[in-house]
């Protein structure tokens, strides 16, 4: 996402930079149509983490005190990796599989009934 300055010409440092990172990479993460999380949520990962380990090991972590999480299942979740439709690989690596630094992940789950009176 490109940030403008409000003062004209600033060169100040860019924090943001993946070297200032530690061999990790921004990564956002979104569930999309879930009025409990209202953005996304950044991370910091090695890009040799592999899928699997960010869905049932981060994503989880992320999103599992809701209460409608026990019935997530993420293997039939729509997922979009920068604005495009994406079929994550479990076993491969995130970086193998074009994400990048501050790359936003956003997934659709089945809609959970309403269980509210």
């Amino acid at each position: 996402m490109a940030v403008t300055s409000i003062q004209p010409n600033y060169s100040g440092p860019f924090r943001d930079r993946v070297e200032n990172f530690h061999g990790n990479q921004l990564v956002y993460v979104h569930w999309e149509g879930h009025l409990n999380f209202c953005s996304a949520i950044a991370l910091a990962l090695p890009p040799e983490m592999p899928f699997r380990t960010l869905a049932e090991e981060v994503i989880a972590g992320l999103y599992g005190s809701d209460p409608q999480w026990a019935s997530v299942d993420l293997s039939r979740a729509r997922w979009m990796l920068d604005g495009v439709d994406w079929n994550p690989v479990p076993e491969r690596p995130i970086g193998e599989q074009q994400v990048g630094h501050k790359s936003l992940i956003r997934f659709w789950t089945d809609p959970v009934e309403n269980t509210r009176g």
